[in-house]
């Protein structure tokens, strides 16, 4: 019974160790996918303020270049 226990207790600390490694690994894979996902965000929020303040200036030029001041756009 003593040398079943102590067989079971050799084998169970390593297979402990792979189990924890694995379970460190895949943490470390979703951490990593996390900032790509806040950097993918930032860079989409920038690109639209790019392209609204775009609109806006193109916007403003129709205004500017319209005769008379009138609008054709509303």
């Amino acid at each position: 019974m003593v040398a079943t226990v102590t067989v079971i207790m050799i084998f169970s600390i390593p297979i402990v160790a792979i189990v924890t490694d694995h379970f460190q690994q895949q943490t470390k894979t979703k951490h990593n996918m996390l900032k790509d996902e806040i950097e993918l965000e930032k860079l989409k929020h920038e690109n639209y303020l790019i392209e609204t303040e775009k609109l806006r200036l193109e916007l403003d030029l129709m205004k500017v270049n319209s005769p008379s001041g009138e609008s054709k756009i509303l």
